[in-house]
């Protein structure tokens, strides 16, 4: 599929890996026509089977996402209350999108984030920071709302209710560090770091079978079923693999190559690179 008529995201795909870098100066707020980009986007890649990664990032190494425009809000809160139910739905069905398409979704945020920016950053599969640079602050209640892009069901399980409180009612910024060891960031990693290692992780998962992936985040996503249900539903999923004849194929290479030998086990994360060059 062909990303095309996007003027404030640079779109470039690589193999199976999709990368969106925004730039919509001067701080990239999330203004009706970055917010109509980005929803289009989500649509597109929902429905490109030949994408299995998507990283976003940004062009300005200061801001990520600012927030939703504050002005659009003050336009929006002039008029009907039909069209904030409208634009809310769009948002809620942008974010809804990214969490559970059968590609991979990986934010990295380099700089700083805000209201509707960090609530779609938290609607992604894993989000990466820069110690000392990234920072999170849900502005929403200071200025009278409430975080209404799906954060306010997002945070809490991300970073449990009691943190959830702190970061939405206080309005302070949330360093890198401290989203790290809470749980919003899977890593904070210096700044001269991140770019490789988020294009490496996306290569790597790339290489591997694209229906394990596919179905192995299928699966955990249905950890908010009840323990029973997702177990249930994860044993059909690792059955459907398992007859596969990708996966017969992969499980005699991983075999071939040392796996359940004292040496392979021991470089398992290398082992696994060599199984998905063949």
């Amino acid at each position: 599929m062909a990303y095309e008529s996007y003027s404030l995201l640079h779109i470039v795909r690589d193999g199976a890996i999709v990368t969106a870098t925004v730039d919509a100066p001067p701080i990239n707020v999330i203004t009706v026509e970055l917010f109509g980009e980005l929803a289009r986007l989500s649509e597109e890649l929902a429905a490109d089977p030949d994408t299995l990664v998507f990283v976003l990032k940004s062009a300005d190494p200061d801001f990520f996402l600012a927030h939703f425009d504050v002005a659009a809000l003050i336009e929006i809160a002039d008029g009907p209350r039909a069209a904030m139910d409208e634009t809310g739905n769009a948002y809620h069905a942008m974010c809804h999108r990214f969490a559970h398409m059968d590609k991979v979704t990986i934010a990295q945020i380099e700089g700083r984030v805000g209201g509707g920016g960090a609530e779609l950053s938290m609607s992604f599969d894993m989000r990466f920071g820069v110690i000392g640079k990234t920072i999170i602050n849900q502005m929403e209640v200071p200025i009278g709302i409430l975080p209404g892009g799906t954060g306010t069901q997002r945070l809490p399980r991300l970073i449990g209710r009691g943190r959830a409180l702190e970061v939405m009612l206080g309005g302070e910024d949330l360093d890198a560090a401290t989203a790290e060891r809470w749980g919003w960031l899977n890593r904070a990693l210096p700044a001269d770091a991140i770019d490789a290692h988020v294009a490496a992780l996306a290569r790597r998962i790339a290489s591997f079978p694209a229906a394990a992936v596919r179905l192995c985040k299928a699966s955990i996503g249905n950890a908010e079923l009840p323990l029973d249900e997702g177990c249930r539903a994860e044993g059909v999923l690792f059955a459907d693999l398992l007859f596969s004849d990708s996966a017969r194929s992969k499980m005699r290479r991983f075999l071939e190559l040392g796996g359940q030998t004292r040496a392979g086990e021991n470089r398992v994360g290398a082992l696994n690179a060599e199984v998905a060059a063949g």
